[in-house]
């Protein structure tokens, strides 16, 4: 591969195209380069979110989420490919219900916010969300697998409790906790 990549300006997508790993070429605006680019960004979010104090399980897991969102992507490269492997769509199965045993129940909605880490794993479960809906719409023009729309489902939802996680994670040890929602309605119905 290094090889292959000697020259990153090739000039060849200055007419708006871009080529696929099968040689071909397509409008930069249509729903393959969408999936591939919103997946794109959806590791460059992780990778910020591995610059912050994570638990070292988390960041275990997450530098394999990177390696599986490169799998996912040359799929979504390469029409009829297969990369993104069962195993692992049971690995962040395996990581929910690990993660989620160790967190309290959910009472109420939470924000987006928190510590950076909390408010960077919501910023990566959203743009997972966007991913997911590209791949869903990729996959309303073009025949896919169901593995890439089920992963990226799957991730959004194990990002969401890793961001519950990450807002207990203090490496100064002082308790951390989620951030709520102030909702009129509830306070009203629950007669604050």
């Amino acid at each position: 591969m290094g090889k292959r990549l000697t020259r990153i300006a090739t000039r060849t997508g200055d007419d708006g195209t871009t080529g696929l790993g099968d040689n071909t070429r397509v409008s930069k605006a249509s729903g393959r380069p969408q999936a591939m680019g919103d997946v794109d960004e959806l590791n460059s979010h992780i990778g910020l979110l591995l610059a912050e104090d994570v638990p070292a399980d988390v960041r275990e897991l997450l530098v394999d989420v990177q390696h599986q969102l490169f799998n996912l992507g040359g799929e979504l490269s390469i029409p009829g490919f297969e990369l993104l492997k069962d195993e692992a769509l049971a690995q962040l199965d395996a990581a929910l219900a690990h993660h989620n045993a160790r967190l309290p129940r959910l009472e109420e909605f939470i924000l987006p916010a928190g510590t950076r880490a909390a408010a960077q794993a919501h910023v990566c479960r959203t743009v997972a969300r966007r991913a997911e809906r590209a791949v869903v719409a990729l996959g309303e023009q073009e025949a896919l697998r169901p593995a890439p729309r089920q992963y990226l489902n799957r991730l959004s939802d194990l990002l969401f409790v890793l961001a519950r996680v990450l807002n207990r994670h203090r490496p100064d040890g002082s308790a951390g906790d989620d951030v709520y929602w102030r909702s009129t309605r509830l306070a009203r119905s629950a007669g604050g």
